[in-house]
């Protein structure tokens, strides 16, 4: 990857950028031509598995496991049915990105207007570092459990992350997917190692894979949970709107010769493959997860479901399932283990989601900013929460103190909830589109009931939770009126969400007009990219 601070025609902090996705790493990968199917394979792999990546970072950690601590392996079909959406919607964005040759930020941008643009980047801004957020506290709490680092110290240190960002940049970006794979399969192993030793029920496993009735039902509750929010925290937690923007920008970093229409199809089913290959491992891990819940504990045995709670449990033989894993968790290795994946999958998320700052900042407000700075300000930001709730809590008990860390994660992901319906609605617009996407690569007829069917039902699944997430803010021990306030103000904005997703349909249809109207005067069958364009 060229490497920005050195280049001497770029010294402004902050300056304009309106050309290629990511412009130092796009097309800079070759790939072999007329070669079998896993060389092929090989060289288009690396892409999904950066993607993947946000589909196991911390913030689903808690989620899965207590889904499976409370309601067995009900919640496996949820797990099972988001993994299957999030592969739809990635071969979408990937699908844009090599199509279009611009990612999802910047084909928003020139389909739409200019103060369109700004909000949805402010939105999406917010999303990314509420997943920031998650990355500060796994990674924090990783490095206490494992050096006994005082959590405030820890928080800083996550900030120096900005040094790996810098070494990454100078070691070219087909390395930075080989350790992010690498990072991965650690996390995997990790799982897999410690639900073999617990050995559990697989046909309870294989059945909770089919989805009923009862996934979604209100009741029973337990500990505070029932079905429907437990799934509701697992598909919120699973698919992430950063993702499709990332995937978009990724995907064009093979070189293609844009001019063969064959050599598009290539890459376009290559990324297909690379994507459904990770993402199932990425599902794979999220089902241990779930698994864990169910098998390595005792049932109800986890009271305190923050990362103190899973590391303490993993250590304290009277909570575990069977005489196997209590043999272990003496030495000390689960917990250790638990901890080591946790501080992978923070370190995974910090490459991820610095370059996805980059893309829509480039793609919605046409700005760039030196990767290094980039990090440095969003993790800033979004360690003063965590600092605040660190220190607001000093004085309490410490399972109130871990209470409050991990209610932080789950609220903040409220802002993924408004951000995910404002990348999956113009994502599957765009690539129904025959103007964007020309008659051989639009959406064929299954992908696209499938995908509105996804949009649809993530949207209204997303926007029904906002009360009670709403309500979160408030703590444990809120009145009544505070409730009905916060409720009352989760309405209002679900309003506002749905008459901003009516503005952007409408300007991304008569966007799509005008570029239409624009090929037919040319005779051109394929929408040039178009970078800044948009109405001004």
């Amino acid at each position: 990857m060229k490497n920005q601070q050195n280049d001497p025609k770029r010294h402004k902090l902050i300056e304009y950028a309106n050309g290629p996705s990511l412009e130092e790493i796009n097309g800079t990968v070759e790939v072999p031509k007329d070669k079998g199917f896993w060389r092929t394979l090989l060289a288009y792999s690396g892409p999904g598995a950066l993607v993947a990546v946000g589909y196991m970072d911390p913030g689903n950690w808690s989620t899965s496991i207590t889904g499976g601590q409370n309601f067995q392996y009900l919640l496996m079909s949820v797990i099972l049915v988001s993994s299957l959406i999030a592969m739809l919607l990635q071969y979408m964005a990937a699908k844009l990105g090599i199509v279009t040759q611009m990612d999802l930020a910047q084909a928003i941008r020139a389909r739409t207007s200019k103060a369109l643009g700004i909000i949805l980047w402010i939105m999406t801004e917010f999303a990314i570092m509420a997943t920031d957020i998650a990355e500060v506290i796994g990674a924090a709490i990783a490095l206490y459990l494992l050096f006994n680092i005082p959590l405030v110290i820890a928080v800083f240190i996550t900030v120096f992350d900005v040094l790996l960002l810098l070494l990454l940049t100078k070691i070219g970006f087909r390395k930075i997917e080989a350790i992010v794979v690498c990072l991965i399969l650690v996390i995997l192993l990790v799982f897999v190692y410690q639900v073999a030793l617990s050995d559990p029920d697989w046909g309870g496993v294989i059945k909770g894979l089919i989805p009923s009735a009862a996934t979604i039902a209100s009741h029973p509750s337990v500990a505070g949970m029932n079905p429907l929010s437990g799934a509701l925290g697992i598909i919120g937690a699973t698919v992430m709107p950063h993702n499709l923007y990332l995937h978009s920008a990724i995907s064009q970093t093979r070189k293609i010769d844009h001019s063969d229409d064959d050599a598009v199809a290539q890459a376009v089913r290559f990324s297909a493959w690379d994507s459904n290959i990770q993402l199932s491992l990425a599902f794979i891990v999220n089902s241990l997860l779930l698994i864990m819940g169910v098998a390595v504990f005792k049932s109800g045995a986890v009271k305190d479901p923050s990362f103190f709670g899973l590391y303490e449990a993993l250590s304290n033989t009277s909570m575990l399932s069977n005489s196997v894993l209590i043999a272990v968790a003496k030495s000390g290795v689960l917990s250790v283990l638990f901890a080591v994946a946790l501080l992978a999958s923070g370190q995974n998320s910090t490459i991820t989601g610095t370059l996805t700052g980059q893309v829509i900042m480039e793609g919605f407000v046409h700005m760039r900013m030196p990767l290094w700075a980039r990090r440095l300000v969003t993790r800033l930001i979004s360690v003063i929460p965590v600092l605040i709730c660190v220190a607001s809590t000093s004085r309490l008990s410490v399972i109130d103190q871990h209470t409050a860390l991990n209610n932080l994660m789950n609220n903040s992901q409220v802002f993924l909830a408004f951000a995910l319906p404002f990348s999956m609605l113009p994502l599957l617009l765009m690539t129904d589109s025959k103007a964007e996407m020309s008659d051989r690569f639009k959406n064929v007829l299954w992908v696209k009931i499938c995908g509105w069917i996804s949009v649809i039902g993530l949207t209204y699944l997303n926007l029904i939770g906002l009360p009670d997430s709403f309500a979160g803010f408030l703590g444990d021990h809120a009145s009544a009126a505070e409730i009905n306030m916060a409720h009352l103000a989760a309405y209002v904005a679900i309003v506002l969400v749905l008459a901003l997703l009516a503005w952007c349909t409408v300007d991304l249809y008569h966007g799509d007009k005008r570029l239409a109207q624009a090929q037919k005067a040319s005779g051109a069958t394929h929408a040039m990219p178009t970078y800044a364009g948009g109405q001004d």
